[in-house]
């Protein structure tokens, strides 16, 4: 039943009835509460001293002490010591009763705890309830564990996930994610954007991930898909002339999973015009410092430093370096290219080819099972090997050193490495020699793993903005170029030519924020004008029939005044696992999916019956397969 203006009536029977308690009915003489809940369990303090109170919350523990009964109650915002004591016969009978995690609701008096049973840890360890009335709101089932249990399995917890969340450090993560969406909106809000919502059934574009399709009913035989991110919509509000626009939304990607993916995420999408991006990476850059200070009082450095991409491949082999490590990579290519051992040498002399050293300082202790560890772990990248050489005593020159691979290699060629790489006594050194993408990602893994497991690696938050990223990158599969970031990319100044000319030449406006090694955020400054536009489909091998198709409205668009604009869009997710200390982004989403995107608690995804399937008009091919 609804009223003139929309809102639901509520049924009379439901309008502020009292309601009976157990307490109530098994003593009349007890009196009722005054409220359901006063106060919180957690914020209990000395403030409330002599004073009667009402909480409500879960037993998270009970403790029976030879006739007073403890119970440690707890809500969201912490515990508190609850004491039932037998000269309360009525309340004592219903604490005998209580298990962890009943919900129950206690009206008592705050009192100082003994002398010598204070706990520091907490917000109401001073103090304790002398419980007067007890009542049980809803009774639980034995829980499948402690709520305060630590080598919990993580397919158990994502099955109970409603009792995971109640955790301590799983109220915390989630805690400290409202507050961050609230101190980034509220920054953004001083700032002039405005909040606008995007379309969630829209066009597919596959250029990127994959998408997730959802078929039309009243269109039979066409696919809405649910967005990868909000890229053309936002830029559609600029040419709408809004300036400044943000949105924390979801987006979906059908795609492989690892520790910090989710087949659907949150995303902090910004987007703004009239900025160059140099005054969007300053302000965003001003709005992740105000972040940082506001969610966990840590100061980040003013400014960021930044990098080249060919700087950060060429000295960390990533180009989202955990700069908290600071081994660096050596080039040898152009040293190799004399050599006669053919592992070198074919890599330098190759197309696109590289070799290059990782030394680790005190490396030389390695025993052979952890190099042939880290042989195997490189492999994961590609890598075919992992040559080493363990420097002993550098004096002896050849001599002094150690490793199979010197045989191979002259004199002087190895005197060059030891001098580029730094090494010392006691050091080891590895080699890649391949393609650049395998040297490259072998070798900043590698660094990485070694910088955290051998001690080199700094504590605290060491951010960086890479910038100067190609335009493209050659896809060999498809024999094509394919947008490193996304199409709607600018080149840098001075670089269109490059898209009809040399497209493995261009430079694109576009800058990723890193944080501890991970990317955080990234962004561009769009193409603005239509022809440049059209350019960079030619380049990417999108001709204009497919282009007028997938992204006719976005040219229509430019050709209306579409005015300089750029953004950038945060991983929401991301930002809180590194921000929680978190190990993987499900632990700071409330319901996450697992690496095989499913669903523990909800069994989703799962089967349909036909009746929609036939609404849909869908019909599974496995199904057809089964009746043959």
């Amino acid at each position: 039943m609804r009223t003139e203006g929309g809102t639901p009536e509520v049924p009379a029977l439901h309008r502020e009835s009292p309601r009976l308690t157990i307490t109530e009915v098994s003593n009349p003489l007890i009196l009722p509460f005054k409220k359901m809940r006063s106060d919180y369990c957690g914020l209990i303090s000395r403030k409330h001293l002599d004073q009667t109170v009402e909480i409500c919350g879960w037993v998270h523990r009970r403790r029976d002490h030879g006739g007073v009964i403890f119970i440690d109650l707890r809500d969201r915002e912490g515990l508190v010591q609850v004491v039932c004591d037998p000269d309360s016969p009525e309340t004592f009978k219903v604490a005998e009763k209580l298990r962890n995690e009943f919900v129950i609701r206690v009206s008592g008096l705050v009192r100082h705890r003994p002398e010598g049973t204070v706990n520091p840890n907490l917000v109401s360890g001073d103090v304790e309830l002398l419980a007067k009335v007890i009542e049980i709101l809803n009774p639980s089932l034995t829980p499948p564990f402690q709520m305060d249990e630590d080598a919990l399995s993580e397919m158990v917890r994502l099955e109970y996930r409603y009792l995971d969340l109640r955790r301590p450090e799983m109220q915390k993560n989630m805690r400290l994610r409202y507050k961050a969406a609230m101190t980034v909106r509220n920054f953004l809000d001083r700032h002039g954007f405005i909040d606008v919502e995007t379309p969630m059934l829209t066009k597919s574009t596959p250029e990127g991930a994959r998408d997730y399709l959802v078929p039309s009913r009243v269109n039979p035989g066409q696919f809405f898909a649910l967005p990868q991110s909000p890229q053309l919509f936002k830029q559609l509000l600029m040419i709408a002339g809004f300036d400044r626009y943000y949105q924390i939304t979801r987006c979906f990607r059908d795609e492989d999973l690892r520790a910090d993916r989710q087949p659907e995420f949150t995303q902090i999408d910004i987007e703004t015009s009239f900025l160059t991006e140099k005054e969007i990476t300053a302000l965003m850059e001003e709005m992740i410092r105000h972040l940082f200070k506001e969610a966990l009082g840590v100061e980040l450095p003013n400014p960021f430093p930044r990098l080249s991409f060919a700087e950060a491949m060429s000295k960390y082999g990533s180009d989202k370096p955990d700069l908290r490590v600071p081994l660096t990579l050596t080039e040898l290519t152009d040293l190799m290219k004399s050599v006669e051992f053919k592992v070198f040498r074919g890599a330098a002399e190759m197309r696109g080819g590289r070799v290059a050293a990782l030394r680790v300082p005190g490396g030389g202790s390695l025993t052979r099972k952890e190099i042939d560890d880290y042989t195997t772990f490189v492999a994961i990248y590609g890598a075919r090997g992992l040559a080493y050489i363990k420097v002993n005593e550098i004096a002896k020159g050849v001599e002094g050193l150690q490793s199979p691979i010197l045989k191979f290699l002259p004199e002087p060629i190895v005197r060059e490495i030891l001098s580029r790489s730094g090494a010392k006594d006691g050091d080891l050194i590895f080699f890649g020699a391949d393609e650049e993408k395998v040297v490259s990602e072998s070798l900043g893994a590698l660094r990485a793993k070694v910088g955290h497991e051998r001690g080199f690696a700094e504590k605290g938050w060491k951010p960086l903005w890479v910038v100067d990223f190609p335009m493209f990158e050659w896809d060999a599969e498809e024999g094509r170029w394919v947008a490193l970031h996304h199409p709607f990319t600018s080149p840098a100044h001075g670089h269109e030519d490059y898209l009809e000319t040399d497209p493995g030449k261009a430079l694109s406006r576009a800058y990723d924020m890193v944080l501890n090694g991970w990317e955080i955020g990234g962004g561009s400054v769009r193409i603005h004008r239509q022809e440049v536009q059209s350019k960079v489909f030619r380049a990417l091998n999108i001709g204009p029939e497919e282009a007028r198709e997938k992204f006719g409205f976005l040219l229509d668009a430019l050709q209306y005044g579409a005015p300089p604009h750029g953004g950038i869009a945060f991983g929401l997710d991301r930002l809180v696992t590194l921000m929680a200390g978190a190990e993987s982004i499900r632990d700071v989403i409330a319901f996450p999916k697992t690496q095989r995107a499913q669903c523990l608690l909800t069994h989703a995804p799962s089967g349909v019956d036909e009746k929609q399937l036939r609404e849909l008009h869908i019909r599974l091919r496995q199904a057809e397969t089964a009746k043959a």
